[in-house]
């Protein structure tokens, strides 16, 4: 599906999806974990119509080339290790768009509210006098574990699912009591931006008593043409996480339903490979009956 076939998409009962209130002047947008066809029609209405589109490093360009030509576009993004866009200085952008009676779609990866700082933002504007509202995205741990066919909950395997900044590591992980209360009982872990604390953090499950053959993978580049996945086990996450050649945000799934998902990628590879051998079995009978065929006098 193109961007364009998303903006024509309409309402049944032919409602503007697209307008931000006049009391909202700034919508706070969840733009997915990159493939286009992800985002929800309210957003890429509210995209298609916004006055100024500032956005993060990890909207792919599908989406922004949702927005109209006439829209200012501000890149605002953050990257680990890299030069980045400062908080203060993204509020205040926010800010003066607003002011100057712009509608204004600050757009993010995933979704706004995890891991996204999108309260804080609407915090700042409602302190300023600004009132925003938010639009729900498909946050990284969906749309990654979705596109890699690795279920976050399974019945007798998985009944939770955490989800953890990879990023910093409290003083209550340092003492093991917060690895502990992350081993609750037939949970799944999915660590946002974690590669590089790979080594750490399986450090700390193991030493809170997770076993060292407990499946994990790292998913790079998730829900995009790029997909990467790359299977390890706790005891060897910290060598895998080394070895990773990858330019795209990489999310980590720890858990035994990474084995089922595994268990099923093997299940599809049967079927597809039996399947194509059905067609070239029915193709060569085809043209051998055609061969056979005697000659009409």
């Amino acid at each position: 599906m193109e961007s364009a076939d998303i903006i024509e998409l309409k309402h049944s009962h032919n409602v503007n999806l697209g307008d931000i209130s006049p009391s909202h002047r700034v919508a706070i947008v969840g733009a997915g974990c990159g493939d286009v066809e992800l985002l929800t029609l309210k957003a890429a209405r509210l995209i298609s119509s916004a006055d100024a589109l500032i956005y993060d490093s990890l909207v792919s360009e599908d989406i922004l080339d949702l927005a109209s030509n006439e829209c200012e576009m501000h890149f605002a993004g953050k990257r680990c290790g890299m030069p980045s866009a400062k908080q203060d200085d993204i509020n205040r952008l926010l800010l003066a768009c607003a002011k100057r009676g712009l509608k204004v779609v600050r757009l993010k990866g995933g979704d706004p509210n995890v891991f996204g700082r999108g309260c804080e933002e609407a915090i700042f504007l409602a302190k300023q006098g600004i009132a925003s509202q938010f639009v729900p995205g498909v946050t990284a741990a969906l749309g990654c574990a979705a596109s890699a066919g690795i279920p976050l909950t399974h019945r007798g395997v998985a009944r939770s699912v955490t989800l953890v900044t990879g990023t910093v590591i409290d003083d209550s992980c340092q003492t093991g009591v917060g690895w502990q209360a992350l081993l609750t009982a037939q949970s799944t872990l999915v660590f946002y931006m974690g590669k590089e604390q790979a080594a750490h953090i399986a450090h700390g499950l193991l030493t809170a008593g997770a076993s060292i053959k407990l499946p994990m993978v790292f998913i790079s580049s998730g829900a995009r043409v790029e997909q990467k996945l790359s299977f390890a086990t706790l005891g060897t996450m910290a060598e895998v996480a080394n070895q990773l050649q990858v330019s795209g945000p990489t999310l980590m799934i720890v858990g035994e339903v990474v084995s089922v998902g595994q268990e099923l990628a093997e299940l599809i590879n049967q079927v597809e490979y039996s399947n194509t051998d059905v067609v070239a079995s029915d193709k060569s009978m085809s043209e051998s009956a055609e061969v056979l065929l005697p000659i009409q006098a």
